[in-house]
């Protein structure tokens, strides 16, 4: 739910506006790497995420439709359950209680606050980009984390994925399905959204900001599973097939909220 007055604002006074948002994004880039680095500010605003996100949930209600998530997310214990980026803020909350959850975030100053939000909830992070490892350097720390989720399957613990990078947006990267490759275990397509919440034009994966007292829904796609042999041919056959999975369950779950189902 965009604010159209904002919306019509913009157009009318480009200029301004654009240098106020590249101001505002130049002042951020300053700040990210010493925020990242205080440990005090980083978890002082990691409570304040957690106390609101807790907010959001308790005081929004499920869609006639929506799977229900606790149960969903016990049933299929030890998979590997992937999102689109920018649904990645309600991740931590779908956590159930007791169950052991690990989820990849990124090595970014960006992603550091997201996994410090995720560990307030319980959910061990681990640090890593989630592409081909094998074409990344050594910096995105891609083949380690993998590596450390498979043990983290292997122990029973649930893993959180994003399933796209800002490189190639609302498309699948082959990290999820790598994973699965290497486990065992089942990739499972999930989505979720609120129907309030306010859209950030400018971010590369428009990250919706979730507001309180919305519609919530949350729906999964066929699990899929990877062969331990399966070649390049395959992986790009299970790859197109995640995204398209991905895609319709994102579409069906705004339907869902903005219908009012």
């Amino acid at each position: 739910m965009t604010d159209e007055t904002d919306v019509h604002a913009w157009r009318i006074q480009p200029a301004p506006q654009s240098r106020r948002r590249g101001t505002m994004k130049q002042f951020w880039r300053r700040i990210r790497g010493p925020l990242a680095q205080s440990r005090p500010v980083t978890h002082g605003l990691a409570w304040l995420m957690h106390a609101y996100l807790r907010f959001v949930f308790l005081s929004s209600r499920w869609v006639r439709g929506s799977d229900e998530v606790q149960q969903l997310i016990r049933d299929h214990r030890g998979s590997i359950f992937v999102m689109w980026h920018g649904q990645h803020l309600l991740m931590p909350v779908l956590r159930p209680r007791g169950l052991p959850v690990a989820a990849m975030f990124s090595r970014s100053p960006d992603a550091e606050l997201n996994a410090v939000v995720a560990k307030t909830f319980g959910i061990e992070p681990v640090r890593g980009s989630g592409g081909d490892p094998n074409r990344q350097s050594a910096s995105k720390g891609g083949a380690p984390a993998l590596i450390a989720l498979r043990s983290h399957l292997s122990a029973g613990t649930t893993v959180f994925m994003i399933a796209d990078n800002r490189h190639a947006p609302r498309s699948a990267t082959l990290g999820s399905l790598m994973l699965s490759r290497i486990s065992g275990r089942p990739v499972i397509p999930i989505a979720i959204t609120t129907s309030r919440r306010k859209v950030l034009p400018r971010s590369w994966d428009r990250t919706p900001i979730n507001l309180p007292f919305s519609r919530v829904c949350l729906m999964t796609g066929e699990p899929i599973q990877v062969p331990a042999d399966a070649g390049p041919e395959q992986m790009e056959e299970l790859r197109l097939r995640l995204t398209e999975g991905l895609s319709a369950i994102t579409a069906e779950a705004y339907q869902k909220v903005d219908l009012g189902r």
